[in-house]
């Protein structure tokens, strides 16, 4: 089922590495044309646009944006006690881990009288999204909540997009995750429409104000993804999520019906989904060929699954050794990388370059997806080799605080003179000098 590339005995370079592996990919550049109208007509028309775009594309007009609180608490007070149960192990888990990524304020002491604090301040106000597409996604309001939450964030709104078979609400699944984190403001607007409306604020058809946001975070679709494009600068994004990928790497000690299932569970997200596995073993990549087809037969989304699989962002790769496979993978640089070898937490302490890793056969990524207390908010199309996943850090700016003395400036302020003027800014050596006399010179 998946397609096959043999790198045995030709191994290429690292560019052409690159560029021959298979890759989820989706054209923002494409819908951008698409968004820039939507962002437009809500920068204008406000909360009227949006419950236009909302009839439009959701199939239901709300009776306003912010949901009521009575609604979000019925829906806690109406969840499967099953669910409930998960979810609040979920948020325990994440919590106890974003718990510890907190930074401290460090002040150093340059010279005597002078010294450099940097202060960690989180973000005034943030927008976390809850997309609403293909299924429902509690487990992403944990995983946007618990880190903002853990920074300070002291105002926070979740959107998820209205549905028509819930009375223009979102899900109450969403909406009962919302009322286990403590989140009292969750808005009704999904789409471009709701980053616009994030970005610009706006009035509730009952006059209520919706405050803007500083920041959006969250995974969504195309359009989605290119209004943060448009709007980056305005607010702050934490990136351009494209669609979900994992990689394996795994010898002939990994079992086939593990590594098929895994594969499968991301390929169940999208038709863009992407399964990659990368292996040291022809006898394996076999193995789990023929687990991929029984496997998908009695899956439940089928059709997607069969469709992502077979599509040119999936595939098998099959390298000469580990070392190989390593550099494969850090070359992929995956969202979801699982390291099913022999000694698998030595291999994976060598992995350079991916959104999460999971080590050994009982850490599938679907444990990371709700309940290993990681965050599931990563990089994809190969964003991890320069950028990690959604964190407290993410909603935490550093601000340095300098503090100097009038001695401990004098001290230093020939050298301060020195590079003004080999960069030819005399006014910043003066703004110096001036603190000791009168202002000289031309």
């Amino acid at each position: 089922m998946l397609s096959r590339t043999d790198l045995r005995g030709h191994f290429p370079s690292p560019a052409e590495l690159r560029a021959m592996l298979p890759r989820a990919a989706t054209d923002v550049d494409a819908v951008l044309h698409q968004v820039r109208p939507v962002i437009d007509a809500v920068r204008e028309h406000g909360v009227a646009a949006v419950l236009d775009f909302a009839e439009r594309f959701d199939r239901v007009r709300p009776c306003s944006i912010r949901v009521p609180a009575d609604r979000i608490r019925r829906a806690l007070a109406d969840l499967d006690p099953t669910v409930c149960a998960a979810l609040r192990e979920a948020i325990d888990r994440a919590r106890k881990v974003h718990g510890d990524q907190r930074r401290s304020d460090v002040t150093t002491q340059v010279v005597p009288g002078g010294t450099v604090t940097e202060r960690w301040v989180p973000v005034a106000r943030v927008g976390l999204y809850a997309p609403g597409g293909l299924a429902v996604y509690p487990s992403s309001v944990v995983m946007n909540v618990v880190p903002a939450q853990a920074a300070g964030v002291p105002s926070l709104v979740v959107c998820s997009p209205p549905q028509a078979e819930h009375g223009g609400l979102p899900h109450p699944t969403i909406l009962a995750a919302c009322a286990l984190l403590g989140v009292e403001e969750v808005w009704a607007v999904g789409g471009a429409q709701a980053v616009a409306l994030l970005a610009a604020g706006g009035v509730d058809t009952d006059g209520a104000e919706l405050a803007g946001v500083d920041m959006v975070t969250g995974p969504g679709n195309v359009y989605v993804t290119a209004a943060k494009r448009l709007l980056r600068g305005l607010i702050g994004i934490d990136a351009e999520a494209g669609p979900t990928e994992i990689a394996i790497l795994a010898d002939h000690t990994a079992d086939p019906v593990h590594v098929a299932a895994d594969l499968i569970s991301q390929a169940e997200h999208d038709t863009l989904a992407a399964s990659v596995l990368v292996t040291t073993s022809e006898k394996l990549a076999e193995e789990v060929d023929r687990e991929l087809v029984r496997q998908v037969a009695v899956t439940k989304h089928a059709d997607r699954v069969t469709e992502a699989l077979r599509g040119s962002q999936s595939g098998c790769i099959l390298v000469s050794g580990v070392d190989e496979g390593l550099r494969v993978v850090d070359a992929y640089a995956a969202e979801h990388l699982e390291i099913q070898t022999a000694d698998a937490r030595d291999v994976a302490a060598r992995v350079r370059n991916a959104g999460a890793v999971f080590v050994g056969p009982y850490a599938p990524v679907s444990l990371g997806d709700y309940c290993a207390g990681s965050n599931h908010v990563l990089p994809t199309g190969g964003c991890a080799r320069h950028s990690g996943g959604l964190s407290v850090q993410t909603f935490l700016r550093g601000i340095h605080v300098i503090d100097y003395s009038q001695d401990a400036l004098r001290e230093v302020a020939d050298k301060v003179v020195a590079l003004a003027e080999a960069e030819d800014l005399p006014a910043h050596g003066k703004a110096v000098t001036a603190r000791f006399g009168p202002v000289g010179g031309s």
